[in-house]
Order: structure tokens, then sequence, then C-alpha cells
């Protein structure tokens, strides 16, 4: 994370600080009183999603009890429970499954979030699910109103949008989301072509086998499917896939520009699925063979036959989005939003 991106996180953040410490604390605690016991994969999304908060924080504690030698990486994504250097195997339960102890007084201190954070993911799905049918203004006390916050908070959220690509201020100081363009679509791409294959070579000696393993398995399964069965659950497979081939890259900047350049490529495709737009069975045969591709350690193959499915991807989202574009917009989007007639 660049300087400049952090001093930002920690300004609208100020107790970032304090939630990464709480979140060594509980995983601290557990691991000594064996909840999490020795060779428990820990990974970042799914203690995030326990302690509901972001995965920053949960990064920074787990890098803090690494260096305390209550945990350690290994050969793959995550980290193990237990001292590096004594052979331990590792053990890939899901740990909501462990009843993690935490504190109320932990419970509460987390839950405090800052307000930009309660509500920033239901502003980006309501922003996400607009721009495809044109350009909208977000008019900032419009936006406090309907949630009831400050037009501090407002900021901070719009702020964030705009660092994920979603809005922009034109030339009048306006808030601007969208209109999502063919051209916007290719350039997404075009970034996901450049860093996506890199990624997925750069990491693919810390790729969790054995979660890898079990992609691999489900996409083979999907692949039998009538597509009507398999396309249904493209979304969840999707972000797996993600997450266990491309996102196991060590260079934390370079997640970080995936994850944002990705938001509204995934945005797009979720709201397209919503329209009832036929999806295509190719993407599953896609991703299967690039799961093999890694299991049987062809790295190289890999990551071509990953450019080839990005080029694909982005044929196959103009072609819908030419479909929409003579679908009449949404009946109703949120107060806040207003549609600009160009």
């Amino acid at each position: 994370m660049s300087p400049l991106h952090q001093m930002n996180e920690n300004h609208a953040r100020p107790n970032a600080q304090k939630r990464y410490e709480i979140a060594e604390d509980v995983l601290r605690s557990n691991i000594g009183d064996n909840t999490l016991p020795p060779g428990v994969v820990l990974l970042e999304g799914p203690i995030a999603e326990i302690l509901q908060i972001s995965r920053v924080p949960v990064q920074r504690a787990l890098q803090t009890l690494e260096s305390e030698g209550l945990v350690h990486r290994f050969n793959g994504r995550g980290y193990l429970v237990g001292p590096a250097g004594q052979g331990i195997e590792p053990n890939r339960t899901d740990i909501k499954t462990l009843g993690l102890t935490i504190p109320r007084h932990a419970d509460e201190a987390l839950q405090s979030r800052a307000s930009w954070e309660r509500i920033y993911n239901t502003v980006e799905a309501d922003v996400a699910g607009c721009v495809v049918f044109g350009q909208y203004r977000i008019i900032e006390i419009e936006l406090a109103d309907h949630f009831n916050v400050s037009r501090t908070v407002v900021r901070d959220v719009l702020a964030r949008l705009r660092e994920r690509g979603l809005v922009r201020k034109n030339q009048s100081s306006h808030w601007i989301a969208g209109p999502l363009t063919a051209q916007m679509i290719k350039d997404h791409y075009g970034l996901r072509g450049m860093l996506e294959p890199q990624a997925l070579v750069a990491g693919a000696n810390r790729v969790d086998r054995g979660q890898l393993n079990d992609l691999f398995l489900r996409l083979s399964d999907l692949e039998r499917l009538e597509p009507a069965d398999h396309l249904s659950a493209l979304e969840g497979v999707y972000a797996d896939f993600i997450d266990i081939c491309i996102l196991a890259t060590p260079n934390d900047r370079l997640k970080e520009s995936i994850r944002n350049n990705l938001l509204p490529v995934t945005a797009t495709e979720r709201l397209l699925r919503q329209l009832g737009l036929p999806g295509d069975p190719a993407i599953i045969t896609e991703l299967r063979l690039i799961t093999e591709l890694l299991l049987r350690g062809a790295v190289t193959a890999a990551a071509a036959m990953m450019e080839s499915h990005l080029e694909a991807s982005v044929d196959r989202t103009i072609a819908q989005m030419k479909i929409v574009a003579i679908i009449p917009g949404p009946s109703a989007t949120a107060a806040y939003l207003t549609r600009v007639l160009e």
C-alpha cells in the first residue's frame, strides 16, 4: 500500500490501529486456548468475515502474530497456526466452524466502525446497478439524508468510489456515475490482461493445492451440468477462482490493483445476469482448463490460457452490453441518484 493511500486510510479510519490490535488479541487468545490448534490455515477473508471488519487490519494482525512466532507462512495461501520449522501439516478446516471466542468488549469495539464503512457496500451496489444504463448524478445532501449520515461521511464514501473508478467529478464539481461504455469495459479488461496473468505466475508456488484441487473438481462438475444450472453458480465460483489462483501473489499492491479494477467489471456482469441475459458455458471450461494447468504445474500455459479467457470475456461482455442498450433503464433507482440526460 502506498504511503499516500495509507495516509488516506488512516485519516478516514482513525480506529484502524485499534481494530488490528483487537484482531491480534482475539487470534492470539484463541491460539493460546487451542481453539485454533497448530496447523489450522488462517486466511484473511474468513477472519475478516467473522470479525466483521475489512481485510486490512486482519492482514496487519497476522503479520504481527508471524513476528511473534505464533503463526507462519507455508507453501500455500495464508498462514499456519504454530511456529515454523516443526513440520506442521496444513489443516484446512473452515475456521467459521471452530467457534472462535470473541470477548464482548472486543466485539463492541470492532463493530464501532466508521460510518462510511457501514453504508459503503450499499452505495457501491446502488451505483454499480445503474451505470450500464447511462449517466447519473449523485447529490451529496440527498445521499446524506438517505442514510442519515453527515456530509463528511458521504465524502469519505464518494472518495473511495472514485478510487475504485466507479464515480468521478465533472467540470462543475458534481459527482457523476457512468455511463459504463464499451470502451471502458475494454480498458478494464486491458488492465486485467496486464495484471492478472502476471499475478497468476507470481503466486503459482503459493497457491493452496487443496483449494485448487477442490476448485478444479467443482468446475469439472459444473461443466457437466446444463448451462442454466451451472451459470447460476458462476459468480461464486469465479470469485473463488480469482481468490485462489490470481490473488495468491505475494505482491499486496498488485492484489489491491486487481481487486479495484475488478469492481466495475464484476458489477456489470452481475447486472447483466440479473437482466436475464444468456451466459456462455465456455467460461466454466476456460476456468477449468486454467486450474487444471496449474495443478499440472504448467504455469506458463495457465497464464496463456488466462489471457485467452480475458480476450474472450471482453467480447462476451460487450456483446451483452449491446443488448442492454435497447433495454429501458431501471424504473427505480436510489433516491440520491438522478439520471443525467445526455
